[in-house]
């Protein structure tokens, strides 16, 4: 008798729009009004300049903030007068002296205005998150190559939804979102890396969920790791790509 009225009352409080366990349908506005927490105040810089709570990589005065990948001495790119940095071949990648898991990441580049080589041998550099994840550098204006691996791209992994370039020569802007993967105890994936990045203002990738590393040969496979740099790439083949105003915003 009593089961016969238990399922009574529940089927009456579906038809008429009743749940069990929940609030009621808040009447009046101020029913779903919240006043904490109170998000930060953060100053926005002007024309992609840094805002207040960011951490400057790169200003154009000096390369205190980055080290050679190789062996972690004084990065040794050219320094350049217009507050530039460029790649100084054969010297090899750069990376950031902080590690950092998820974060926005503003970066500017450009390619030489006098154009050499082709395909992959122009202009070639890349911007990795983590020192593992890789958002391509390259001059594609009128220069094909393998779509997946074309500026833009999450090399070998996304192809860009746009190619969003501005003419060789002219500078060029990242906005990257990049959420850390996560693991378990046991060092299994629990959670992918996704990478949202936007070109000059034009969305090329759209929350994208990495397969792990970007990898040249090979299949991407996730293996357990922390917080880890920021590199710059010397693609070894007289890129001569730039940089410029390089901060970011820690999201952890």
């Amino acid at each position: 008798m009593i089961r016969a009225q238990i399922i009574l009352i529940a089927l009456f409080a579906l038809t008429f729009g009743f749940t069990f366990g929940q609030d009621k349908e808040p009447t009046e506005p101020e029913d779903t009004e919240l006043y904490e927490p109170v998000p930060p105040q953060v100053v926005p810089g002007k024309h992609g300049a840094a805002p207040s709570d960011a951490i400057v990589l790169f200003d154009g005065t000096n390369l205190n903030e980055w080290i050679s990948v190789a062996d972690s001495t004084e990065a040794n790119w050219h320094l350049n007068e217009d507050g530039s940095m460029t790649v100084k071949d054969q010297t090899g990648d750069i990376r950031t002296k902080r590690n950092f898991g998820s974060v926005q990441l503003h970066i500017e580049w450009k390619s030489p205005k006098e154009v050499k080589g082709k395909g992959q041998s122009r202009a070639n550099s890349g911007v990795f998150l983590q020192g593992r994840y890789e958002v391509q550098v390259l001059d594609n204006n009128g220069n094909d190559t393998y779509v997946n691996g074309q500026v833009g791209s999450i090399y070998k992994q996304s192809i860009p939804l746009a190619m969003a370039s501005v003419p060789s020569g002219e500078w060029n802007t990242y906005d990257i979102i990049f959420h850390a993967p996560e693991f378990s105890r046991g060092g299994n994936i629990v959670k992918p890396a996704t990478m949202t990045v936007l070109h000059n203002g034009v969305l090329i990738q759209d929350n994208f969920e990495l397969e792990g590393p970007t990898e040249y040969r090979g299949w991407p496979k996730y293996k357990t790791h922390g917080k880890a740099p920021i590199i710059l790439q010397d693609h070894r083949d007289n890129s001569r790509v730039s940089y410029r105003n390089i901060w970011v915003r820690e999201l952890d």
